[in-house]
């Protein structure tokens, strides 16, 4: 008993003695993607506490909200200053730089991420794009599947 006691002790001693930074540690999360018709990705990003359909996009820059989408997640899209140039599959127009306070797909979430918003009309929805996906620990395609991990 006193054996056991001891061993206690010595495993409180050392959780204490971990630094209060490794107690914020989260685990690790991830989640999987199987392809629509098309090969595409699609599926629910709460962002910013909305759920918003997004697609998943590795050929975009940025997670790219379309004006409706940014305006459902608090952002005012009428307010933002429009000075980045960004090509979209109708042509050139300007965006609006953003910071995401958080992107949660399934658990697999990631805080602070850079987004652009599009004007009304230029984009038919939202893009989840490199500044989500490159913040996981890993990402990749497999038979159809999308692993998001972080």
């Amino acid at each position: 008993m006193r054996r056991l006691q001891s061993l206690f002790a010595a495993t409180l001693l050392a959780l204490a003695a971990v630094p209060a930074q490794a107690a914020d540690i989260q685990l690790m999360a991830m989640t999987e993607l199987k392809a629509v018709q098309g090969g595409h990705f699609i599926t629910a990003a709460d962002i910013n506490g909305t759920s918003v359909r997004v697609l998943v996009d590795t050929g975009a820059t940025a997670v790219a909200l379309s004006y409706e989408d940014a305006h459902s997640v608090g952002l005012s899209p009428g307010n933002l200053d429009y000075d980045v140039p960004v090509s979209t599959a109708n042509g050139i127009t300007k965006a609006a730089r953003v910071r995401l306070d958080r992107v949660v797909i399934d658990g697999v979430e990631v805080e602070d991420v850079d987004g652009l918003v599009l004007p009304e009309g230029a984009l038919a929805g939202t893009l989840l794009g490199m500044s989500f996906l490159s913040r996981l620990s890993s990402f990749r395609v497999e038979d159809g599947v999308l692993y998001l991990r972080n």
